[in-house]
């Protein structure tokens, strides 16, 4: 299993589609085996091939704050779920989400230089 997370120094970046970069993190056995950065791409995060990347390296998991529908449409289609209203420290995070206790809050970006998207 490996999880995603837009991250902004080690910090969940509150905005996905500009993240500074996400951190690719690989689970067994309930525990992290490894973590690796992944560069994000200029410009908006649901237009751009993230998804496929993300889908590419075997990620099924996006842990995220903000995100708008157009990403987790794009995401889901790439057979990634989404978590949102994720915020905090990424590791502390992951080791959350790896006892249960992450839910996905379906808070959805309404920034206004976002459009919603």
């Amino acid at each position: 299993m490996k999880i995603a997370v837009p991250t902004r120094g080690t910090v969940v970046d509150d905005h996905f589609g500009h993240c500074e970069f996400f951190t690719v993190y690989s689970i067994e056995d309930n525990a992290v085996q490894s973590k690796e950065r992944l560069d994000s791409p200029t410009g908006c995060g649901c237009k751009s091939n993230i998804a496929s990347i993300l889908q590419e390296k075997g990620v099924g998991v996006m842990l995220a704050g903000n995100m708008g529908q157009g990403a987790v449409n794009v995401l889901n289609a790439s057979d990634i779920t989404v978590v949102r209203g994720c915020s905090g420290d990424i590791d502390e995070l992951v080791q959350r989400w790896i006892k249960g206790e992450v839910k996905d809050q379906h808070i959805l970006c309404d920034h206004h230089d976002c459009g919603n998207h």
